[in-house]
């Protein structure tokens, strides 16, 4: 179960440019917690908002090995198992392996990285309190959304302060 999003201020911002000024403000304030929303990816903001986890591909290379080695494992059992002297080929034939190696390989792999993705990001997420705000949809289409989180009134006042040229600043409760 996903933790609760904790009380804050979700600010509005028209360009991507305006979203990342001021999460860097934010980030120069010492604001730890920032989130933002975007209808695309904005590349400056990961550095901003601490987002350079690699697990995804290490994930990837991790299921990648682990499907190998299972289809070659698989193949070598089975025709050790059930021994068939066809014209002389050897009982072990890599290359003859290879094809469900390869097969193996990208399943594992897209397979760990597809899991991987839904754990690491605590999904499906079927609620959260920035749902219930009416122009927070817009962060699917043209909306570029800061989340500033606060965890008492004085952060609060604090915040609106450092979010002042946002388009609109929702309060979220505790």
């Amino acid at each position: 179960m996903a933790e609760p999003l904790p009380g804050g201020l979700l600010a509005r911002y028209a360009t991507p440019e305006r979203l990342v000024e001021a999460a860097r403000g934010a980030r120069e304030a010492g604001v730890q917690g920032l989130d933002a929303f975007t209808p695309f990816p904005v590349d400056d903001l990961n550095p901003i908002l601490g987002l350079n986890e690699r697990t995804i591909p290490k994930l990837g290379l991790i299921g990648g090995i682990t499907g190998a080695a299972a289809a070659y494992a698989m193949q070598i059992a089975t025709n050790l198992d059930y021994p068939i002297d066809i014209g002389g080929r050897p009982l072990i034939a890599v290359q003859a392996f290879a094809l469900i190696g390869f097969e193996l390989t990208v399943l594992f792999s897209v397979g760990f990285m597809v899991v991987g993705f839904f754990i690491l990001n605590r999904l499906p997420r079927y609620h959260r309190p920035l749902f219930a705000i009416p122009a927070f949809e817009h962060a699917t289409r043209d909306g570029f959304f800061l989340f500033v989180p606060t965890p008492d009134a004085d952060a609060l006042g604090e915040a609106r302060e450092l979010l002042g040229g946002a388009d609109g600043i929702a309060e979220i409760p505790q």
